[in-house]
């Protein structure tokens, strides 16, 4: 058997569905067959530190917190920032693409050869390759 395409995901995706109305895992189902969802504990932490900051971005990473510990598999990195831990799984062969709609870490991650899921348009995902 195969094993799953694991796609990575940033605090800025899992914050995504509230700040942006995006259905994140609608799609990553369209882009991506089969795939395990990922992160980084690092962004479990940077999600529950936002969290506590309240208004909209707290509920934002309220609920990226939720949907990161109820439908992502959780790794431990030697990385304790949310960006640099990212960078570690992709340069690792640890992911097969990561999710983010920040610029300077896609380009880290482009650069670790490894594909980036962001947003195009106003609410769909697109992979732009290395």
């Amino acid at each position: 058997m195969s094993t799953p395409t694991r796609v990575a995901l940033d605090t800025s995706a899992l914050m995504m569905p509230v700040e942006l109305d995006v259905r994140l895992f609608d799609e990553l189902d369209r882009l991506v067959d089969s795939y395990e969802p990922t992160i980084p504990q690092a962004v479990v932490e940077e999600l529950r530190r936002l969290s506590e900051k309240g208004g909209t971005e707290g509920t934002a990473a309220n609920v990226g917190h939720d949907l990161a510990t109820e439908r992502c598999l959780v790794v431990d990195t030697e990385a304790s920032y949310a960006d640099d831990a990212l960078v570690e799984l992709a340069r690792e062969g640890g992911v097969d693409y990561v999710v983010t709609n920040d610029r300077p870490l896609g380009d880290r991650i482009l650069a670790a050869s490894v594909p980036v899921i962001a947003l195009r348009g106003r609410n769909k995902l697109a992979i732009t390759q290395p």
